[in-house]
């Protein structure tokens, strides 16, 4: 009952404003699907996102509140571009830290056994 209402609202925006949903959709994964967003998948999650996108657009919010009305109910994994935190910073930064960290620790060891020859 409520994806056939959305449908139909769906299909009464304007061009500007469908081209703003079509955007948005394909910045948000299908939670279903790997690593497609919801403007490519099929799923009918997928389906009833992109209606809940459009039906956001149709009743004013600017593209930062539908993508935040989004995360908040499905959480920060629905985004496919997530805005960078100190957290995922870190998640990114570590792997480089440990390997410099690992070439410096081998370093210092070649260096020492070097030394005492």
């Amino acid at each position: 009952m409520i994806l056939p209402a959305l449908l139909f609202l769906a299909a009464s925006l304007a061009p500007q404003e469908q081209a703003r949903a079509d955007a948005i959709a394909e910045d948000i994964r299908c939670l279903v699907c790997q690593n497609q967003s919801v403007a490519e998948s099929e799923a009918e999650l997928a389906k009833v996102m992109r209606a809940l996108i459009e039906e956001r657009v149709a009743a004013g919010d600017s593209d930062d509140e539908v993508r935040r009305y989004l995360t908040d109910r499905y959480g920060q994994e629905v985004l496919l571009r997530p805005a960078v935190s100190a957290g995922n910073a870190l998640l990114w930064a570590g792997p480089i830290i440990a390997l410099c960290a690992a070439a410096l620790w081998a370093f210092s060891l070649f260096r020492r056994g070097a030394k005492a020859r």
